[in-house]
């Protein structure tokens, strides 16, 4: 039995989920390596799995990515999803199946309605690592960012600003093969009037957290409208759902990250066994 986490060449050594499941596949007699995406040497064919970790270098090139990925056998998860995945505008979709989300605007122009709010948050629909992304007080600031987006070629969209993050923060719910895991507090990372700040890494708080049973169901809730949206026969092999909590007290979808997250695994307990259990699960 052979693995691979695939990761790319920047973030091989940075990525603290990498080495807890290089860890949990050796305990679990299983051969398990790191590899590099876009390395035209590796030999895909020749592991049981390929399972996509932090290719955190796709945004700037995913078309190139996802043409890797339709090329990759036994790939998790796999290339239809990653696709759907990698482009925020799957929200409309759950949004149209029932999932609460936050109320999202696209593409706003100059003028245009973006509701009555303290702030917005504008970004465009394919980044990481809220790349390109700020957090606005006036009307201007949006529509000037959103249509900077637009001109750049990218589809932007405006949410207002959700201000119990700045208390609550955002929670993360860690799935594996559709079951819970654990979960994690995110700490805010938009400051007020900063405007677009490309590296928000150093500012990141990361605890353990439990979740209440209202977002446990929105989490089973998200997971079974994506595979009834895409068609799917199982769960996707890993999926973190990002909640906030809207001003009535429930949980609200902010993002469903199916590609390339961190599953915070650092901050689990038992979470890598519980990863690599899945990943044997589906190799069978």
């Amino acid at each position: 039995m052979s693995l691979a986490f695939v990761t790319s060449q920047d973030y091989r050594t940075i990525d603290p989920d990498l080495p807890l499941l290089l860890e949990a596949s050796r305990a679990a007699g299983t051969d398990a390596e790191i590899v590099v995406w876009d390395d035209a040497g590796v030999d895909w064919a020749a592991y049981d799995a390929v399972v996509v970790r932090s290719c955190w270098d796709y945004v700037a090139r995913r078309e190139e990515f996802l043409a890797w990925a339709e090329a990759v056998p036994r790939l998790h998860n796999s290339a239809e999803v990653l696709a759907w995945s990698t482009d925020k505008v799957y929200l409309e979709q759950l949004q149209d199946a029932g999932v609460p989300i936050i109320e999202t605007r696209w593409d706003v122009g100059p003028g245009e309605d973006i509701g009555d709010h303290a702030e917005w948050v504008v970004k465009p629909t394919i980044s990481a690592g809220s790349r390109d992304t700020a957090r606005w007080g006036t009307r201007d600031e949006v529509w000037a960012h959103s249509a900077e987006l637009i001109g750049a070629g990218r589809t932007s969209m405006t949410q207002p600003y959700v201000s119990s993050v700045d208390d609550e923060g955002e929670t993360a719910m860690l799935l594996f093969d559709g079951i819970f895991s654990h979960a994690i507090r995110k700490g805010a990372l938009l400051a007020p009037g900063e405007g677009v700040v490309q590296d928000r890494d150093s500012r990141e708080s990361i605890t353990p957290r439990t979740p209440s049973d209202a977002q446990l169901a929105l989490s089973a809730s998200v997971i079974d409208m994506t595979c009834e949206i895409l068609g799917l026969d199982e769960p996707p092999l890993y999926a973190r759902i990002d909640l906030v909590t809207a001003p009535d007290g429930s949980p609200q979808l902010i993002e469903l990250e199916l590609a390339e997250p961190s599953v915070f695994l650092p901050q689990s307990d038992g979470g890598a066994e519980r990863f690599v259990e899945a990943v044997l699960a589906r190799v069978g």
